[in-house]
């Protein structure tokens, strides 16, 4: 995935096709993967580590792979995910991702 991705949602003041599903409301987020393909992710949840958030994003189409924890950081009004680079930061994360699962 790139390293960098725009979210934009219902109140950016853009114009967006979007989807509603009115039993469940989800976020439906496009990413372009390392091969310049467009992947439709579903966000799952957030969380928060250290005062950071980061989103949990599976495959629209297949929600049992494995999905993605990005970093969200609001820029500008509107949201950008990023990959998680630093070895000791995505170690925070995973554990504490893991232990959330654990106690669901």
């Amino acid at each position: 995935m790139s390293d960098h991705n725009h979210v934009h949602g219902e109140h950016c003041n853009h114009d967006h096709d979007h989807e509603h599903d009115h039993e469940h409301e989800m976020a439906v987020l496009t990413l372009t993967d390392e091969n310049g393909a467009e992947v439709e992710m579903i966000l799952a949840q957030t969380f928060d580590v250290d005062g950071k958030e980061y989103a949990v994003l599976l495959e629209r189409d297949n929600p049992e792979a494995d999905g993605l924890i990005l970093r969200l950081e609001e820029e500008n009004e509107e949201v950008a995910l990023y990959q998680i680079e630093d070895e000791e930061e995505w170690n925070r994360v995973e554990a504490a991702f893991n232990e959330m699962i654990e106690n669901e």
